[in-house]
């Protein structure tokens, strides 16, 4: 497979953003992120160093689980039977079908992706998974994380993996979470953040920001726009073992890209996986 990425035009990071998912979704991997394609580790192997069991690994179709993870906020939700649960950014649907095992028949996980073929592909995954797992408890949904097509308070647990970054507009993306959430309900997040501003020559990669890179703000700024949006016990962990691991793999994306960085610094100077977690306020309790 030839990665095209960075030969592309830039347009609106939108614009951008839906293009290149959709030739993920095509194609089933994208030189443009961590993928077996272009000697990267493969996406099992990805999802296995970030906590993945191998129950998890095959709870749902094949080609649900596309290498595009950077943390597990599944683990991270510990969710519950009778749950109703959203992923942002659910791409073929890896974390939907793992949520759909958690939260049972009783439960119901939606997920929503702006991308008209990482839609198709996972509805089409849901059939598969409907007729191995005997379940019928999860649906896609085709939206914007900016502006989500879910009813207020309407769901227990938002989660989502590596896709925040991606948006132009985080601080809505946190205003939109804040809005479906239930009172009491909670978000698990995992993403990529800064510990320091990029350089600009991988900032304005293409590349870049489709492996999540380029759109990453500061730690501290997430912290603000989750605090703003009026969300409370909030808690931050930082894991920057995961760009560690990716980076001493023969991942095409950081490997080619190393020459950009300051001379004596590595990606894990500026790049950190980042575990955020935070609830909605009770109004009996206002906390």
């Amino acid at each position: 497979m030839n990665c095209e990425c960075d030969k592309n035009p830039k347009p609106g990071v939108r614009e951008t953003v839906r293009s290149e998912y959709g030739k993920i979704a095509r194609q089933g991997g994208s030189c443009c992120g961590p993928s077996a394609c272009c000697g990267g580790p493969s996406a099992d192997a990805v999802a296995a160093a970030l906590g993945y069991s191998d129950e998890d690994l095959t709870a749902g179709p094949d080609g649900a689980n596309m290498g595009l993870s950077c943390g597990n906020p599944t683990a991270i939700a510990s969710l519950e039977a009778g749950q109703v649960v959203l992923d942002l950014g659910a791409g073929g649907g890896f974390d939907v079908f793992i949520a759909a095992r958690k939260v049972g028949d009783s439960g119901r996980v939606i997920g929503v992706d702006m991308t008209p073929e990482m839609v198709d592909k996972a509805r089409r995954n849901a059939e598969s998974f409907k007729a191995s797992a005997g379940m019928d408890n999860v649906e896609f949904r085709l939206g914007q994380i900016e502006h989500l097509p879910v009813a207020d308070a309407s769901v227990d647990v938002v989660i989502s993996n590596c896709v925040i970054n991606l948006s132009p507009d985080k601080a809505q993306v946190w205003a939109e979470i804040a809005r479906v959430l239930k009172p009491g309900g909670w978000v698990a997040v995992s993403d990529l953040a800064l510990l320091r501003p990029l350089p600009d020559a991988v900032r304005e990669s293409v590349a870049a920001l489709v492996s999540c890179i380029a759109g990453a703000v500061l730690v501290d700024d997430t912290r603000q726009m989750v605090r703003s949006a009026g969300l409370v016990e909030a808690q931050f962990k930082t894991h920057s073992d995961y760009i560690d691991q990716m980076t001493g793999s023969s991942d095409p994306f950081y490997r080619q890209r190393a020459d950009k960085l300051p001379p004596g610094t590595r990606w894990s100077d500026f790049v950190t996986s980042l575990d955020i977690s935070a609830r909605k306020p009770s109004p009996d309790t206002g906390a």
